[in-house]
Order: structure tokens, then C-alpha cells, then sequence
């Protein structure tokens, strides 16, 4: 789980409590409002009760004023009328009711069932068929439960005390007026009758003691303003009629007439009555005011609780956001900029202290002081510890690579002191071996001299193998371009095993430029050298270069076992990306080779072959490559026919001839040649002389144990390679032709050159090794007698020369004598240059 996903879990979870518990200390406040807004809709529907009340107390008057005939059906019907627009209006608000108090809810089911039979009461009064004590009650009973439900609202749930006692205050005053309404009717019962009967006198006492209780109940529980409402609004002139009348009415006595009219008692009550209403319009007006404004300031206390509390959590979560969001960019920077030093800097750093002289004398402490921080976020806290932690490991990690360069310098620099030094004992080496050539005349010694010579070349090329592994190239300038055969015949006399190896086609006009003959010439002779230690001593390696487009290709062929893709994958790769330390010295020339190919822009790779064996193409780049003209070519590098053994040497198994350094000027090595050649002038007459026809003309020795390659060498040629001696054309070897060639099929006009790919070149090249080794194959069948007669100090490669067994290396030299060829698994670990 990534550490943004375990800082969501680690707010969210305090959150969540949180919020639960603001919830919870919510809910108080919300419910309160809630309560508030459910009061002030039963306050409204109060209002509406308190205006049926008034409207079926005036139409309970009309109705008792019609049965008693003391009133019209116009006024009782006007009445009616009254009422049922007071119970639309209460009905509409009735409906918005809900979760009321259980009285009031039950005040309200009967009013309802009371609603409901009004009609016939109504029907009652219309026709007179009831008695007036039966229609008087039936209008009470839906009266007192209308006021019965105005004064259960105040034991509705979270309804401030204050308030529910102004809510009874108000039913209250509803009650005293529903008192002096019963009290209006009650005498115009007694009016109509004749007088009072004593229930008709206990129910007219009765409503006055009510008025009193009512009254005094509102003055208990309702304000003080209110009763001073009340108490103006009764001492008016218009309320004395009625009080007087009252007190007229209660000195009356059972049976005796009232003093009184009954148009003169229902106007005086009625407008008692309206007093009282107004006073309890009033009243109402002040509790729904004061109920609205309870339910305002809770529900604007219930709505700042919230959003504080809604701010508090959005600031908690942004804060945590940022504290977190810091927390991850740190970490995010604190992890590229490791990235960054793992996969860019630090290989950066360490291949730029690989290179030579990268330190500058500077030592590995102060080579990590400069690197610096690769790391900014850094701090107090963990994080910043963290970064310095990476610092820390950075900057020894750069130290510990300054010091390895450091060490890896010394012992480049012990390389090139022990290359120069070996180079220095060559030169000596070679200068007595001038000195001793100059005064022999013998051609075997000759022999021995020049397979020295040979030995002081390779000798030089194991020297430049140390200087280029120690960072350094040839100390030798060459200025003059050279041919590509001629480089790849100075590589050929670099190596121990070089008269196996066999010219292909050679493309004419390729030439090598000046700056890379040497690296070039030293890449083939590491190539070349490991295909000749790892292919059967009886097989030969093909040479062939030609034209790709802009480029030119070099491919060398064996026919050993070759080895595993995946050893060839691993050799290719450390080919294309040479190292630059100094290397394991048992793989010192595959280093050699990725190296000397890397400054010039060659590509070597090692390729599965047709056949048996492995392909090492060498791909030049056009800035290797120069055109040369085709006469710049000596005689010695033709490519190779059929039937002649090798342009190195007159035999496979013959001794090689004189070679020099690619580098050394021809008017240097042309006296020692040519000293060489005077000391053994008898000896080449004699043999001169017979080699000569009866004509006189002379031909070509015979290649055989007599054959001598030194007395075919007429001196040295610019680049520093020994130079054949001019013959004529009709003085070349002549073989027999094959069984079946026509005559003058060597006359016949060479095909126009077409382009191949690598492939078939491959392919081509791979044909071409196995028919060289066939017919090397029947020429050695055919000579072994004559090397069976051969004295075995006669100079070939059994001898040195001088009788003695010649010691090539145990594995080689038991190789060539058993016939037996490496192994696959031999071949896989031990071929690599």
C-alpha cells in the first residue's frame, strides 16, 4: 500500500469518529428545530381553531335564537356559512399536522368525528325538531375539544416552559370566552322558557364561576402585558351593558321573569364576546410570534452548530491534506532523486572516474566533496534525516569509486610500465637479431632467425595489448594510408598459427586510412589468433572483404565448434559496450578488441556460421575507409588460389618468413634483408641455377622441405611487410588443372560484382572454407611422404631448426600430433579473445 493510500486511512478513521460524534452533538439542535418548526405549525393550526371556535359560537346562538324563535334562517344560515369557511381554513392547516402530543391528537379525533355530525345539528336547528339543551350541547362538545386541543399543545416535546404557559394561558382566555357563550345561551333558553329552572340556575352560575377560574388562570400563566389587555379592554363602555346585565340576570330567581330582552341580552353578550376575541386574537398573535421567533433562533443555533462544525471538520481534512500532501512531495522528491542518482548520476559519475585520467589528481575524498548533495529534501524531522542518510551513501559511494578509479590508474599505469619495459627488451631483442642476420648466411639458421623475428612481433603485440588495456594506444604514427589486404596480412603475421589462415575474396580499392591501419590490423590479428587456437589444427581460417554500400566488411570464418547463442549474446554484448576498467587478463583481447573497435566507430560481431565453427564480421565505418589505387598492391597479397598454400609461408607446416612491423620505414629494413639476402648469395644461386630450364628461363621452386621463403624476399614494402620478388606472369606456379576444366577457363572475363548481404556472404565464405580444406586435405596426403623424409632439424614447425623438439604448448602440440580437436564445452569456455 503506497504511503498517500496509509495517510487517507490515517485521517479518515479520526475523522469518521469525528464526525459521528458531531453528529451526535448535532442532533439536540436539529431535533429542537425540528420540534420548533412542528410547534409553529400547531400554533397556526390553534389560530385556526380559536376562529372556528368564535364561528360556531355565533352559530350556536343563530340556531338557539331559531328553534327558540327569538331569530331568522337568514342569520343562522349566514352563520353557518361563517363556519364552514372556519373549518376549510382549520381542515388545510389540520392536514400539515404531525407527530402531535397524544391529548392534542386526541382532541383533534374528536374534533373530527364532532366536524363531521355538525351537519346534522344544523339540520336540527333548521327543522326545530330538537330540544335546545340537545342542540346547546352538541355545539359544546365540538367547542371544548377545540380548546382541549389548544391546550395539549403545550405538552408537545421540547416546547420551552415560558412558552407552554402562554399556550395555556391563551386556551385559557378561549375557555372564559366559551364561559360567557354558554352563559349568552343559557338565558336565551331562560327567556324562552319563562324564567329559570334550577339546572338552567346551576349552569348560569356555573359558566360565571368558569369565566372567574379562566380568567384568573390567564393572569397566572400569561404576561403581565396580557392582563392589562384584557383588563383595558373589558372596562370599556362597551362591555358595562353586558356586566350589568349579568348581575341583573344572576339576582333573578327560579321561576321569576328576567328583566331582560333577548334582542337586548344577545347584543350586549355579543359584543362581550367580540372583546374577548379580540383580546385572544391578540394573545394568539403573541404566542405564534413567540413561537416562530424560538423556532428561528433554534434553527439558526442548529444551523451554526453545523457549519461550524462542517468548517471544522473541511479545515481538520484540508489541514491533514496538507500536512500530507508536504509529506508525499517530499517523499516523491526524496524517491526520484534516489532514482535519479541510482540510474543516472552515479553510473554517470562512475563511467566518467573509468575514464583515464578522470581524476586529476585529485584524491577520492575530495572527488566526493565536490559530487554534492543529489538530495535537497532534507530537514528536522525523518524525512529530511532520511535525505541526508541518501547524501551520506552518495557521497561515499562516489568516494569508494574515486578510490577504485585511483586503484584502477596504479594499475594501469603498472601496465604501461611493464608494456614499455617489455617493448624496450623487444627492441633490443630485434636489434640483435639484425646484428646476427646481418653477419649468417646459412638458410637454415636463416630460418630460425626469422621465426625469432616472428616471435619478437607477437611478443610486440601482447606489449600493445597492455598499453590499449592501459588506457594508451600505439606509440608509433603511421602517415600513409594502406590497403585492406595489406592489413589483413599484417594481422596474419602477428599471430603463432598464420600460415592456416587462407585469403577469400578481397574486394579491390579498400583502403584504410592512416589513424586507424594499426588498431585495425591489431583487431584482425586478436581475430584472427583465437580462430586459429580454437579450430582443428588440420582446418584453415577464410579471410574475405568486400563492399556494403558506404561500408566495408571483414569476415573471418572458422570451422570450429562453435559455441552456445547464449555465450555468443554475452561476447556480442561485451563487444558493443567495452569496459573501461582494466579487465580480467585471461579475456584480455576480447577487451582489446571492444576497445581498439570503439575509437574508430567498428562494429565487431560474432555470428552462427552455416556451417561448423563462427563468423567474426568486422564492419568499417566510412571513416575508416580510403580508396586506394589497385598497383598500390604488392605481389604478396593476392589472394590465395587453389593449390598454393598460403601467402605467409610456403607450406603449412613451413616456418614463416621474415615479418616486420607494419610501422617501420622500408629503407630501415631493406639493408638487413638485403644483408641477409648477400650472406646466402651461394646458397640462392646454387639453387637458382637449379631451378632453371634448358631454356634458361627460370621458374618457381618446388614447394617442399628444400623450398626457402626467405630467398623470395626482395626487401620491404612502406607499410613495413616483407616484398616478394617480381616474376613474371609466365613464371608463376603452375598446377595441373582439374579433372574436367576446360581450357582457357582462367581467361574467361570475371561476372560483373553483385551486392550480397552479410548472409550469404556467410554462406559463400563458409562453401569457400570447407573446399579449402578439402583440397588442403589432398595436398597433404600427397606430401606426406616427402615430410616423412624430412630430417627433423630441417626447420619446419617439429623443429627449431636445429634438431631439437620445438615447444609450441602442451595443448597445442598434442592437438596436432593426435589429430584431436577441442571439445563443444572446451570451445565455449575458452573462446574469448
Amino acid at each position: 500500500m503506497k504511503i498517500n493510500r496509509r495517510l487517507v486511512l490515517l485521517v479518515a478513521v479520526p475523522l469518521a469518529v469525528a464526525i459521528a460524534f458531531s453528529v451526535r452533538a448535532l442532533a439536540p439542535a436539529t431535533s429542537q428545530a425540528f420540534q420548533a418548526n412542528r410547534l409553529a405549525q400547531m400554533v397556526d393550526a390553534a389560530e385556526s381553531a380559536a376562529e372556528l371556535t368564535a364561528r360556531l359560537q355565533h352559530e350556536r346562538v343563530a340556531a338557539t335564537a331559531l328553534v327558540a324563535a327569538q331569530g331568522d334562517a337568514t342569520t343562522f344560515r349566514k352563520a353557518a356559512d361563517a363556519t364552514d369557511a372556519g373549518i376549510s381554513d382549520y381542515t388545510e392547516k389540520r392536514r400539515k399536522l404531525s407527530s402531535l402530543p397524544h391529548n392534542a391528537d386526541l382532541a383533534l379525533q374528536r374534533i373530527d368525528r364532532s366536524l363531521a355530525e355538525l351537519p346534522s345539528l344544523r339540520a336540527q336547528a333548521r327543522s326545530g325538531g330538537g330540544t335546545l339543551s340537545a342542540l346547546a350541547f352538541g355545539y359544546r362538545i365540538t367547542i371544548a375539544d377545540l380548546i382541549d386541543y389548544r391546550d395539549g399543545i403545550a405538552q408537545a416535546d421540547g416546547v420551552d416552559a415560558d412558552i407552554a404557559d402562554r399556550i395555556r394561558a391563551s386556551a385559557s382566555l378561549s375557555r372564559a370566552a366559551e364561559h360567557v357563550a354558554q352563559q349568552q345561551v343559557v338565558v336565551l333558553r331562560a327567556l324562552a322558557g319563562g324564567g329559570f329552572t334550577p339546572a338552567s340556575q346551576r349552569t348560569f352560575d356555573a359558566t360565571r364561576l368558569g369565566y372567574t377560574e379562566a380568567t384568573g388562570v390567564f393572569f397566572t400563566l400569561g404576561p403581565g402585558e396580557w392582563r392589562s389587555w384584557l383588563e383595558r379592554t373589558l372596562a370599556g363602555p362597551r362591555a358595562l351593558p353586558a356586566q350589568r346585565m349579568e348581575d341583573e340576570v344572576g339576582r333573578t330567581t327560579v321561576g321569576q321573569d328576567l328583566d331582560v330582552s333577548a334582542a337586548e341580552w344577545q347584543e350586549a353578550t355579543a359584543d362581550r364576546l367580540s372583546m374577548l376575541r379580540s383580546v385572544e386574537s391578540r394573545v394568539d398573535d403573541a404566542v405564534h410570534d413567540s413561537v416562530k421567533e424560538e423556532r428561528s433562533t433554534l434553527i439558526w443555533w442548529a444551523v451554526i452548530e453545523i457549519i461550524v462544525v462542517i468548517l471544522t471538520l473541511i479545515g481538520a481534512l484540508l489541514f491533514a491534506f496538507r500536512i500530507g500532501r508536504v509529506m508525499i512531495r517530499r517523499l516523491r522528491d526524496l524517491r526520484n532523486a534516489a532514482h535519479t542518482v541510482a540510474t543516472e548520476r552515479l553510473p554517470q559519475i562512475v563511467t566518467d572516474l573509468s575514464q583515464p585520467g578522470a581524476l586529476g589528481g585529485a584524491t577520492p575524498q575530495q572527488v566526493a566533496d565536490s559530487s554534492g548533495s543529489p538530495v535537497e529534501t532534507t530537514g528536522e524531522d525523518e524525512i529530511g534525516e532520511v535525505g541526508e542518510a541518501f547524501n551520506s551513501v552518495h557521497h561515499e559511494a562516489v568516494r569508494l569509486a574515486a578510490q577504485q578509479a585511483h586503484a584502477h590508474e596504479q594499475f594501469a599505469e603498472t601496465l604501461v610500465g611493464v608494456a614499455r619495459r617489455g617493448a624496450q627488451l623487444t627492441s633490443v631483442m630485434v636489434s640483435e637479431l639484425d646484428a646476427v642476420q646481418r653477419d649468417e648466411a646459412d638458410p637454415e639458421r636463416m630460418k630460425i632467425l626469422f621465426a625469432l623475428d616472428h616471435l619478437a612481433i607477437r611478443m610486440e603485440r601482447n606489449t600493445n595489448n597492455l598499453l590499449v588495456m592501459g588506457g594508451y594506444g600505439h606509440a608509433r604514427v603511421r602517415e600513409a594510408d594502406a590497403p585492406c589486404a595489406t592489413v589483413v596480412v599484417a594481422a596474419a603475421q602477428q599471430i603463432e598459427r598464420f600460415e592456416r589462415v587462407a585469403m577469400g575474396i578481397v574486394e579491390q580499392g579498400i583502403g584504410i586510412a592512416a589513424r586507424a591501419v594499426h588498431d585495425l590490423a591489431h583487431i584482425l590479428a586478436e581475430l584472427l589468433d583465437n580462430a586459429t587456437r580454437f579450430s582443428p589444427p588440420d582446418k584453415q581460417v577464410g579471410v574475405a572483404v568486400w563492399r556494403l554500400w558506404d561500408r566495408a566488411v571483414v569476415q573471418i570464418v572458422d570451422e570450429g565448434v562453435g559455441m552456445t547463442p547464449e555465450r555468443r549474446d554475452e561476447l556480442n554484448a561485451r563487444l558493443a559496450n567495452p569496459q573501461t576498467g582494466v579487465g580480467a587478463v585471461r579475456s584480455m583481447g576480447l577487451h582489446v578488441v571492444a576497445r581498439l573497435a570503439g575509437r574508430h566507430g567498428i562494429v565487431v560481431e560474432l555470428r552462427s556460421s552455416a556451417g561448423p565453427g563462427t563468423i567474426a564480421e568486422v564492419t568499417l565505418p566510412p571513416s575508416v575507409l580510403v580508396a586506394v589505387e589497385e598497383e598500390t598492391m604488392v605481389e604478396g597479397e593476392r589472394p590465395l588460389v587453389e593449390g598454393e598454400a598460403s601467402v605467409f609461408g610456403g607450406s603449412p607446416r613451413g616456418v614463416p618468413g621474415p615479418r616486420k612491423p607494419m610501422d617501420e620505414p622500408a629503407a630501415a629494413a631493406a639493408p638487413r634483408r638485403g644483408q641477409a639476402a648477400a650472406g646466402s648469395a651461394g646458397t640462392r644461386d646454387a639453387q637458382q641455377a637449379g631451378t632453371r630450364n634448358g631454356s634458361g628461363t627460370r621458374r618457381n621452386p618446388p614447394f617442399g622441405p628444400e623450398y626457402d621463403p626467405a630467398d623470395r624476399v626482395a626487401g620491404v614494402s612502406p607499410s613495413g611487410l616483407p616484398v616478394r620478388m617480381r616474376q613474371p606472369a609466365d613464371q608463376w606456379p603452375r598446377f595441373p588443372k582439374r579433372d574436367g576444366e576446360r581450357p582457357g577457363r582462367s581467361e574467361r572475363k570475371p561476372a560483373p560484382a553483385k551486392r550480397r548481404d552479410s548472409r550469404q556472404i556467410s554462406d559463400v565464405l563458409a562453401a569457400y572454407t570447407q573446399g579449402i580444406s578439402r583440397s588442403t586435405g589432398r595436398r597433404e596426403g600427397a606430401g606426406g611422404a616427402a615430410d616423412r623424409g624430412r630430417p627433423a632439424g630441417a626447420g619446419g614447425r617439429g623443429g627449431n631448426g636445429d634438431g631439437r623438439p620445438r615447444d609450441d604448448g602442451g595443448s597445442a602440440r598434442t592437438a596436432r600430433k593426435s589429430g584431436r580437436t577441442r571439445t563443444a564445452n572446451d570451445d565455449d569456455s575458452q573462446r574469448s579473445t
